[in-house]
């Protein structure tokens, strides 16, 4: 087969989801302060949609690190209720730091930590052990999918009678809600 200069190749460039989010704006990472559990006592991180976001918000990525010498339990609990005190973290930040202005994510990252309550309502889909010393991560490509009014809560439990430290972080993306 001979080709002349007349004739055309098609391109295709393949690039994974979470970078394509980025590049659109839509790609978030953050994670909480140190937060404390323990001796009867837990604490949480969690991506909140507000009610009033208008976004749908995707879980693409968690991670936990145990600064223990013991395991803890990370509860996956979709949609809970919250109750109590929590903190909004400010360790949020868009994937694509090149873009100006900066997109401002309208999901929450929110923590707490030394409670006495367990989650009410919502499911816990499922849980997660998280060695001594180490950070646990996963990747879940987005497919935790959160209207506004969900949220996503990473619940931490500690057998321990000592109190001991963690950190939750997450990777998310947003899109607008689509109303027909």
């Amino acid at each position: 087969m001979t080709m002349n200069n007349n004739d055309k190749f098609n391109k295709t460039v393949t690039i994974p989801n979470p970078l394509y989010q980025s590049l659109e704006g839509r790609y978030f990472v953050g994670q909480t302060e140190t937060i404390r559990l323990g001796k009867g006592k837990y604490a949480w991180g969690g991506l909140i949609n507000p009610s009033n976001s208008n976004v749908d918000l995707f879980v693409n990525a968690f991670t936990i690190s145990n600064h223990s010498n013991e395991p803890i339990i990370a509860q996956i609990w979709f949609n809970p209720i919250i109750i109590g005190k929590s903190m909004i973290s400010d360790k949020v930040t868009p994937a694509d730091t090149a873009l100006s202005p900066l997109p401002r994510p309208k999901v929450q990252l929110k923590f707490a930590e030394l409670i006495n309550w367990v989650p009410k309502k919502g499911v816990n889909a499922f849980q997660r052990i998280v060695p001594p010393q180490s950070t646990l991560s996963s990747d879940e490509d987005g497919k935790f999918i959160f209207p506004p009014n969900g949220s996503f809560v990473l619940f931490l439990v500690s057998p321990n009678l000592e109190i001991v430290k963690a950190e939750i972080a997450f990777g998310w993306f947003e899109k607008k809600v689509i109303t027909l």
